[in-house]
């Protein structure tokens, strides 16, 4: 008869991995996993040459990975806003879809993403730039509010 060591106990392997988790205490991060949300707006200038050289990488991947064409994402994707957008939700999606440590669903579900973006993409620039970047006007709010039509309007809840 061969002496085999006894089997490790169940509970007692559970309990040393449940050793530091505190159903109490929510500080960790938020941020998916395999990926660095930016968000554009906010973005300090001291990280934006690391943010916008990420984007890049992956746009220039992904636009020929995917065969998009420059009808849909000009070489001037950079400057228009809602385009930048749009790549970087793709770009994080992909990452995170793409990382080690997803389950396998993550690849089919960033497909499924990507199907809902394109017209997305074809809407956010609609050709615009064929023959060179197109500067368009941004709508602007400066000036365009009566600010004593709206506080009457504000203090009142109009739940009609």
């Amino acid at each position: 008869m061969t002496d085999y060591d006894d089997p490790p106990d169940l509970d007692d392997l559970m309990a040393q991995e449940m050793s530091d988790f505190h159903p109490d205490i929510r500080s960790g991060s938020s941020e998916p996993i395999g990926a660095r949300v930016v968000d554009w707006r906010t973005l300090a200038d001291a990280d934006a040459r690391a943010a916008w050289d990420s984007l890049r990488e992956w746009v220039e991947w992904f636009t020929v990975r995917y065969q998009i064409s420059e009808s849909i994402v000009p070489v001037c994707w950079y400057k228009h806003g809602n385009l930048v957008e749009e790549l970087s939700a793709l770009h994080i999606a992909h990452g995170v879809a793409f990382d080690s440590s997803d389950a396998g669903f993550g690849p089919i579900g960033w497909h499924e993403r990507l199907s809902l973006a394109i017209p997305r993409l074809r809407n956010a620039y609609a050709g615009g730039c064929s023959r060179g970047h197109n500067r368009y006007k941004p709508r602007s709010w400066t000036n365009t509010v009566d600010e004593q039509e709206w506080n009457a309007w504000a203090n009142q809840a109009h739940a009609e």
